[in-house]
């Protein structure tokens, strides 16, 4: 269902596992996610700090992309994971975990910016991002991530501030 600790501030969605990580049972174990382990790195922080997990649970035949039936068929887990771990931000990885988030949004549009959104009863920070595996197959994507995953310091710290204000 996921990896990593249960009270993170961050939690990190992606689409569904690949073959490694279907094969492990844990998400981001691939290519993807030693890109994904560096640029928690470059924040000072390691998969210990986050809590990682995916829309969709099993890998889509042929490694295709998941279809919306099972996308809708994950998503009131991963909201009973959101209910449980209460994380500051929610980082979707993708077009995949972000379009559930924030419907008709393009991820080239909003990359990188926070988005306040209700879900439930849980009011969430949102922060799209590109995917670790998007930039390592477009080189000029992989920059963009990087930049997109260094504001996410700062973006804890003013959600911190504006909570302790409360």
């Amino acid at each position: 269902m996921g990896d990593g600790n249960t009270d993170a501030d961050i939690v990190i969605i992606g689409e569904a596992p690949g073959k490694k990580e279907d094969e492990q049972g844990l998400p981001f174990i691939g290519a993807a996610g030693k890109f994904l382990n560096e640029m928690l790195a470059s924040v000072n922080m390691n998969r210990s700090d986050v809590y990682i997990t995916n829309i969709v649970k099993y890998r889509p035949p042929d490694n295709r992309d998941p279809l919306p039936a099972e996308k809708s068929a994950f998503w009131p887990y991963l909201v009973r994971q959101l209910d449980v771990i209460r994380p500051h931000i929610v980082v979707t990885l993708g077009r995949h975990s972000m379009e559930y988030f924030l419907p008709g949004t393009k991820i080239s549009e909003v990359h990188g910016q926070p988005q306040s959104v209700t879900i439930g009863d849980s009011e969430l920070v949102v922060v799209p991002l590109y995917h670790p595996a998007a930039a390592l197959y477009n080189g000029s994507l992989r920059q963009t991530l990087k930049d997109d995953f260094m504001k996410l310091p700062k973006i804890i710290k003013v959600l911190q501030n504006e909570k302790e204000n409360k």
